[in-house]
């Protein structure tokens, strides 16, 4: 089969302007990304841009997308690597706070930043970002309940209430390092979530002591 040369560089190009439109997004809000706010970042021509999304709407939705295809490249493959049970629960929590931790986004967490800027704003992106959350904690409350099923976590687990927990600390950690840097957000967040594991693991010797 041929390779369509252009077809190739058409997408690596459209990757690497939403990867930028992301990073971008967390640092003067989503609402606010543009053609031309991306082409005078990029040094490239708004016309060029064009090509690829029509309005700014496509633009926001595209980024949206963009950032769910990160959450999962950085976050949710490398946790499902982890057993399944407790483990793998655990570590979505922590490749989460280490996604924060690189610094690759200037905000810290797209989804946080999008969020509050467009939870009183209806319409098809506030609509996308609702649907990712949702998937989120579906995805958390899922691997809560293996891990009861598998006997990692005791039975009377609300895992409802522990996919909330998750949500919250992870939110508060990406915030709270970007305002006070000097505080051990992240720190925080990750011994949370542990010590909220270990107490209702009856085999906390699965998980790290601190």
């Amino acid at each position: 089969m041929t390779v369509d040369g252009r077809a190739v560089r058409g997408e690596r190009t459209r990757t690497m302007v939403l990867d930028t439109a992301v990073a971008l997004a967390t640092e003067a809000g989503l609402d606010g990304l543009s053609l031309g706010q991306l082409a005078e970042r990029l040094g490239v021509s708004k016309s060029g841009l064009f090509a690829h999304w029509r309005s700014k709407e496509e633009l926001q939705l595209a980024t949206v997308e963009r950032a769910r295809e990160l959450m999962l490249d950085e976050v949710i493959r490398p946790a499902l690597r982890a057993p399944r049970g407790v483990r793998r629960l655990w570590a979505l929590h922590e490749h989460r706070l280490a996604y924060y931790g690189k610094g690759t986004l200037p905000g810290a967490c797209f989804f946080a930043n999008a969020e509050f800027e467009y939870n009183v704003h209806p319409g098809p992106v506030r609509d996308r970002l609702a649907e990712s959350l949702a998937e989120w904690l579906l995805l958390v409350r899922r691997l809560a309940t293996e891990a009861v099923a598998a006997g990692e976590l005791a039975a009377h687990t609300d895992v409802g209430l522990l996919a909330y927990e998750f949500e919250a600390l992870g939110l508060a950690a990406a915030m709270q390092s970007r305002l006070m840097p000097t505080e051990p957000s992240y720190r925080y967040a990750r011994q949370a979530v542990l010590d909220r594991l270990r107490a209702l693991c009856p085999e906390p010797d699965l998980l790290p002591e601190g």
